[in-house]
């Protein structure tokens, strides 16, 4: 992708797969980008990614043709800013619970007026092609992302005043921590009734508010039935299934 490409693809309401990307191996994201998906997130808040790791891994992911997206470490805005000067497409916030969280997540992610992101995007200039700061100001704001994850009962239940906070781009489900905080712990069940009402419960507040929304997805199966249902930014597995399931292929073959 070229620089602003992906904000340009899902505002256009085009589907977006991305991998999820936990082994913190910048030359494994580079390999799934090259390979045909077309955006990989670096797992920063349980994945094995550290600043140096990400910085690469996001240059690994550029120079193979895809877009870089970061999923912060809980609570940590200050890195939202800082990712995207390193040249992310898009970081990804977990646990925005509040219109308060979403409008701090915001803050850092978007340069004035509309937030207050200070000035440093050298890297992600290089990146993205553009040699003018001015070309880049004027484009940043746009074409990069804000993807809020909405994952507790809390989040539910704010999330439209989530969607239509100025400065959020998207939503993005977790439904792992959904169906775990959803069922006070007891279960993992991300089809269970209860956490699928409130995958469309967050997918109409995106559509509402004119917002993209996203959802990750362990499987192609589950991946094409969210597109199905509004979702356009869709996760299908990620670096470690793909390792198991390469591996358990071979050696199946192996055995005969």
């Amino acid at each position: 992708m070229a620089g602003f490409d992906l904000a340009r693809r899902l505002k256009a309401g085009e589907t977006v797969y991305a991998a999820w990307c936990f082994m913190g191996a910048p030359v494994v994201a580079e390999a799934i980008a090259r390979d045909g998906i077309s955006a990989a997130v670096l797992d920063m808040q349980h994945g094995l990614w550290d600043t140096a790791s990400v910085i690469a891994g996001i240059g690994a992911v550029v120079h193979a043709g895809g877009a870089p997206v970061v999923r912060v470490p809980l609570d940590d805005f200050g890195f939202v800013s800082r990712a995207l000067d390193f040249g992310a497409a898009a970081v990804i916030a977990p646990m925005i619970n509040s219109a308060a969280d979403a409008r701090k997540f915001a803050a850092v992610a978007k340069f004035p007026p509309l937030g207050e992101r200070s000035w440093g995007p050298q890297r992600a200039m290089t990146l993205q092609g553009r040699t003018g700061t001015v070309e880049y100001l004027r484009e940043a704001n746009d074409g990069t992302l804000t993807m809020a994850m909405i994952e507790t009962p809390m989040a539910l239940s704010q999330v439209d005043s989530i969607a239509e906070t100025p400065g959020i781009d998207a939503l993005f489900i977790g439904p792992y921590d959904l169906s775990t905080s959803l069922s006070a712990g007891k279960a993992q069940d991300v089809a269970a009734p209860e956490v699928e009402r409130a995958i469309d419960q967050i997918g109409a507040a995106a559509s509402k508010a004119g917002k993209i929304a996203g959802i990750y997805c362990s499987d192609p199966a589950r991946a094409r039935a969210m597109v199905k249902r509004g979702f356009r930014f869709v996760t299908v597995g990620g670096d470690v299934g793909y390792l198991r399931d390469g591996l358990a292929a071979q050696l199946k073959a192996l055995k005969g």
